[in-house]
């Protein structure tokens, strides 16, 4: 490998990506006016290369071409060459990454963005090989003939600038004549079905994703519509991803996605937001079915990320690397003889009969664990066990594997702390608390609460990134509503009111940041913001939901929740900004979508004057995502977040339960059966 003795102008900066290319014969700058005022003085193009840390083919991008001295010196002497980590800054990613998929059709990362040093593209690609091969032009290639077109030809460099800055300025969405309505549900519903794997669960082929969203919608949609094709869809998607080779069976959590589409070879990086969005759709699973599979993995999920995921500071780490020692997976994958040197010969042999461990191996000639051909129940019956039995013996030679496997050299981790993922952690982790009783889940999810209070949270102004005590960038879109998700859940899970009251102020902050007062709908980046090529509105979901989508679902839960009337109403206003874009690819916005199984469908609000606890501890147990909750001793107290509730009183002193449809109440009552026959009702 070939680095300079002296670092380049990335050696100040804390992104565990930017500091990987400190040390790069590439004269690297960190996004700022630094760079781009150095392009203007010389009259040389901007070379932007986004990726992160954890990502395999920005490794191999940056062994074959940024550590060669001769493309190095190429692209210092004729460019400025500029390094963005894509989980600190999305918003510049979302702006060329959108570039790219206009040019190209496709997009990816690493993401390789050619720019006039007024920041507009002129070509755009992801990785590029050191010398042609794949189909694909060399990397010096590349640079060479577009920098010759940048000095030689500025008038087909002007025409091509000038074409993305109006094809962007076309794609921020805008509000529709028309509304989208219930029907939409069924159509995402639908299209789902299209392009589900009946076979292996899943949606689309290889390589394939989790794609916990549409997990979560499709366990709504069955809980408002009845279709049990829905559940059977979303527990097939569950239910052979446990057994696959995309979840770790020896330390547990998920990898980002399947290259093959039975689930089990994985890209065997860990993701904490894959890990986070899985454990809700687990833990929601358990909630409706009472499959014990279900909680076995949710609580394997947090076994892992409190183990490998978790910061001495209080925080979660952002991902874990797929690559060790400059391999794909070398720290996951196992050799035939191996697990017999760990195990014995006896205890080696079953393990790999019931894991799938041959001598040929199923991946590059070593071993994936998988269940993705084991009948359990078979297993036990042949061996004269009981399921439990059989799952004691496995685990024990588990904790043996994983003994041996943590001596081996540990993938990189990303240690920076993100604000938005970490707050589908905390939502997740509060969720599982209060479902499965643990109150040592709910304290983790507090306990991360509060480091992000104490350490994200700058005058009043959230900000996305913490590491080495240096919090840095305002907060986006994702940030604000990921953390209104996780106030809301937290109040769930606790009934502590400082909770909600925590949760309306961040949603009256969203709105006041990122709200586009002329069309609707939230931008991407706050109003006070750097100001970029374009402001992005989106949402469309990707690996992870778009801001756009989580918040709707939260303007329909903070309106129940609060009744405060102008959440819904913006709400009502999003269903026509997005009206076209939703048309176009419907199960591409499924957690959107959520929000209108909230509004066009009953919906309930339950409030528990006095000790709520005997009604409360059932209904959380409950999937019941169509029901809001409010609970508390002094109705006073309450009032402040809810202020509907100012009048409420409790009856003769005892527990007092008012069911609310839309704002409109029943009768209160003191009797538990009568309230569940009234939350019951019409369902």
């Amino acid at each position: 490998m070939i680095v300079n003795q002296q670092p380049n102008q990335l050696i100040s900066e804390k992104s565990p990506y930017l500091q990987q290319h400190a040390y790069n014969p590439v004269n690297w700058y960190p996004w700022g006016d630094e760079a781009f005022e150095k392009a203007q003085q010389e009259n040389k193009p901007v070379f932007l290369s986004i990726g992160y840390s954890t990502c395999h083919w920005c490794h191999v991008f940056a062994h074959e071409s940024f550590e060669d001295e001769e493309i190095a010196s190429y692209l210092n002497d004729h460019y400025v060459a500029i390094k963005v980590d894509r989980e600190e800054r999305p918003d510049i990613d979302s702006v060329y990454m959108k570039v790219c998929q206009m040019m190209t059709g496709h997009g990816g990362w690493p993401l390789s963005i050619f720019m006039t040093p007024d920041k507009v593209p002129f070509y755009a690609g992801t990785y590029f090989p050191r010398t042609s091969k794949y189909g694909m032009p060399g990397f010096m290639e590349v640079i060479t003939q577009l920098y010759r077109r940048y000095k030689q030809d500025p008038n087909q460099i002007d025409e091509v600038t000038n074409s993305v800055t109006d094809a962007l300025e076309k794609t921020v969405a805008i509000k529709s004549e028309n509304r989208l309505t219930k029907d939409i549900t069924d159509q995402a519903f639908q299209q789902l079905g299209k392009r589900f794997d009946f076979t292996y669960g899943g949606f689309g082929s290889a390589p394939k994703f989790p794609a916990p969203q549409n997990l979560l919608f499709l366990l709504r949609y069955y809980h408002f519509t009845g279709k049990t094709a829905a559940l059977k869809m979303a527990e097939s998607t569950l239910q052979t991803m446990a057994d696959g080779g995309i979840y770790d069976h020896v330390g547990f959590g998920f990898a980002r996605y399947s290259t093959d589409k039975k689930w089990l070879v994985p890209h065997f990086e860990k993701m904490l937001y894959d890990n986070a969005l899985l454990l809700i759709a687990y833990t929601e699973s358990y909630q409706i079915t009472k499959n014990p599979l279900y909680k076995k993995i949710s609580e394997q999920i947090i076994t892992f990320v409190m183990r490998e995921m978790h910061s001495s500071e209080g925080g979660f780490f952002s991902a874990i690397d797929a690559d060790s020692e400059g391999v794909e997976g070398q720290y996951y994958v196992w050799d035939y003889d191996e697990i017999f040197h760990i195990l014995g010969e006896e205890q080696g042999d079953f393990y790999a009969s019931v894991y799938g461990i041959t001598s040929e191996g199923n991946f590059e000639g070593k071993n994936i664990p998988n269940l993705l051909k084991a009948d359990l129940e078979t297993i036990a019956e042949d061996h004269d066990m009981t399921l439990t039995q059989l799952d004691q013996e496995l685990d024990d030679a588990r904790k043996k594997l994983l003994s041996a496997r943590e001596k081996r050299v540990y993938p990189h981790v990303d240690d920076k702390i993100l604000t938005s993922w970490n707050a589908m952690m905390i939502t997740a982790l509060a969720k599982a608390g209060k479902v499965f009783h643990k109150r040592e889940y709910t304290k983790a999810a507090e306990d991360t609460m509060e480091f992000i209070e104490n350490n994200l949270i700058q005058d009043e102004r959230v900000m996305a990134r913490y590491r080495d005590g240096d919090a840095k960038y305002n907060g986006y879109l994702d940030d604000y509503a990921f953390l209104l998700w996780a106030y809301v859940e937290l109040y769930e899970a606790t009934f502590s009111l400082p909770y909600l009251k925590k949760a309306r102020t961040l949603t009256d902050d969203m709105i006041a940041l990122f709200w586009d007062t002329g069309e609707g709908g939230f931008f991407f980046n706050g109003h006070d913001s750097e100001k970029l090529l374009s402001r992005e509105k989106e949402i469309y979901d990707g690996a992870l939901p778009s801001g756009n989508s989580v918040a709707a679902v939260m303007l329909a839960t903070m309106g129940y929740l609060s009744g405060e009337t102008s959440y819904l109403d913006k709400l009502e206003e999003m269903y026509y900004t997005f009206y076209d874009e939703v048309n176009q690819g419907t199960a591409a916005s499924t957690h959107f979508i959520q929000s209108l199984l909230l509004t066009e469908n009953a919906t309930k609000e339950v409030v528990v004057i006095g000790d709520s606890s005997p009604f409360t501890a059932e209904l959380q147990q409950s999937f019941s995502p169509d029901v809001t909750l409010l609970a508390g001793n002094d109705p006073r107290q309450l009032a402040e977040a809810a202020p509907f509730t100012s009048e409420y009183k409790q009856l003769d002193d005892e527990t007092t339960i008012y069911v609310c449809e839309n704002f409109a109440c029943h009768q209160p009552t003191s009797n538990m059966a009568k309230a569940w026959e009234l939350i019951q009702n019409d369902r």
